[in-house]
């Protein structure tokens, strides 16, 4: 059974940091593209940003310069670090976990959610 399961998220001031955490079971993270995504309330859920198997990094344009994204393959961990925080970054964020084999989605995982909050 896979579960991903989210943690570090809170409420900050804005400038201010926090640092996301996913931990993954019955799934080797280093094996799929993992990402992170949020979704404010009254909003679609976006991309944040993503790492491929291979190490490589996407981010959405919003955050860019501001968040990292990184894997630790021997505690199969995804974070994702957050700088400058930004009353507009307050969401859900939530990670994934998925691959696809000739263009075509075959395993397609995500987490229950962590609430962040930015606000004074």
């Amino acid at each position: 059974q896979v579960q991903l399961v989210e943690s570090g998220g809170s409420l900050v001031q804005p400038g201010g940091s926090l640092r996301l955490s996913c931990a993954a079971s019955g799934v080797i993270f280093s094996r799929y593209r993992t990402g992170w995504y949020r979704q404010a309330p009254g909003k679609r859920r976006e991309l944040v940003a993503t790492i491929t198997s291979g190490g490589s990094t996407n981010y959405a344009d919003s955050v860019k310069g501001r968040f990292t994204i990184s894997r630790d393959n021997n505690k199969n961990t995804v974070y994702l670090q957050m700088n400058s925080l930004r009353p507009e970054d307050t969401a859900v964020y939530y990670c994934n976990a998925r691959r696809e084999t000739m263009g075509v989605l075959v395993n397609d995982y995500w987490g229950q959610g962590t609430q962040v909050t930015v606000s004074s």
